[in-house]
């Protein structure tokens, strides 16, 4: 049986994460996690994955990334939209929706957080920085 102790210490926001933060700050910015013990970076974890380590420090992302995989997906929608792995410059990775058009979305193609939760899916938004001519290729 568990019984709440009232000498329990609340920790502040800037201090090791309990897991209970949320995990966006406000519409503009993503909270990442830190292993204070070897500096990996992760996004809504228990445990580091390198180490195993449960002290982890509540950061702010920059909000700029890299797209590392995307798919278009048909289900459960009424129209197509797409789905994408954006490695953000901290080294975490999140799963998105990049806007734009379906087939102008690639690997390798940068993107900025529009917002950080989009109001029916509850998952990040980011936006193309630069749409190089892929016609040509």
């Amino acid at each position: 049986m568990y019984h709440h102790s009232g000498s329990a210490v609340q920790q502040g926001a800037g201090s090791a994460t309990g897991v209970l933060e949320p995990a966006v700050a406000d519409s503009e910015t993503i909270l990442f996690q830190r292993c204070t013990w070897c500096a990996t970076t992760m996004y809504h974890r228990l445990l580091c994955p390198a180490c195993q380590g449960g002290d982890l420090r509540t950061e702010r992302s920059e909000g700029m990334g890299t797209v590392r995989h995307t798919t278009v997906v048909h289900r459960n929608t009424p129209a197509a939209r797409n789905v994408s792995l954006i490695e953000m410059a901290e080294g975490f990775v999140v799963r998105g929706r990049v806007m734009g058009p379906l087939i102008g979305i690639h690997s390798g193609d940068r993107v900025r957080l529009s917002t950080a939760k989009d109001p029916v899916r509850g998952e990040p938004v980011f936006q193309l920085l630069d749409e190089p001519f892929r016609a040509w290729r």
